[in-house]
């Protein structure tokens, strides 16, 4: 499937854009990026920590590099951090250089899969509820400006949820295709 355009996957944290992202760049053959885990290589250190020393801005500047550079590539899949859309940059850079698709997920959902996660310094407060409803109530516009494609990600497995991207993303480069003997 070499004429299909790079794959952007955003969404909210917890949404499963990484476990998706790497299920698509195996079904597809392509490399896979996770933007978070590229941040974290380079700097030598975990998200938390880049947060404690830089603060939120300079993670985000991290951030918009990391996705200039990748989105750069030819044929890759990147999962992007929740975060990233935040930036006009990020988003022009997301639209321009491939298909992006918006993982979306209810709060209640995002909550269930992040419970235990210690590595999200936004959810390390008193209420991380009422922190991912106000990061939704921010973002949600966000990611639908930006998505070419919106995909439901709650109570379905991460192999229904890629197998569904994979059929509609080939429908839009080749809206024929799925008529053709």
């Amino acid at each position: 499937m070499q004429d299909l355009p790079n794959l952007f996957l955003i969404g909210p944290m917890g949404a499963g854009k990484s476990t998706i992202g790497r299920l698509l760049a195996a079904e597809l053959c392509r490399d896979f990026y996770d933007s978070d885990h590229e941040i974290q290589a380079r700097c030598g250190a975990d998200i938390p920590w880049i947060f404690d020393v830089e603060g939120e801005a300079g993670f985000r500047e991290r951030e918009s590099q990391v996705i200039d550079e990748l989105t750069q590539l030819s044929g890759v899949v990147m999962a992007t951090g929740g975060g990233a859309v935040i930036r006009e940059v990020n988003r022009r850079a997301l639209r321009e250089r491939g298909t992006v698709i918006y993982l979306y997920t209810t709060v209640e959902q995002q909550l269930r899969r992040t419970a235990k996660d210690r590595n999200r310094p936004l959810l390390q407060a008193e209420d991380p509820g009422q922190v991912l409803r106000d990061l939704f109530a921010a973002r949600d516009p966000l990611y639908r400006a930006t998505a070419d494609l919106i995909v439901r990600t709650d109570r379905r497995g991460p192999k229904a949820v890629a197998g569904e991207i994979v059929r509609r993303v080939t429908k839009l480069v080749d809206p024929l295709k799925s008529c053709k003997a």
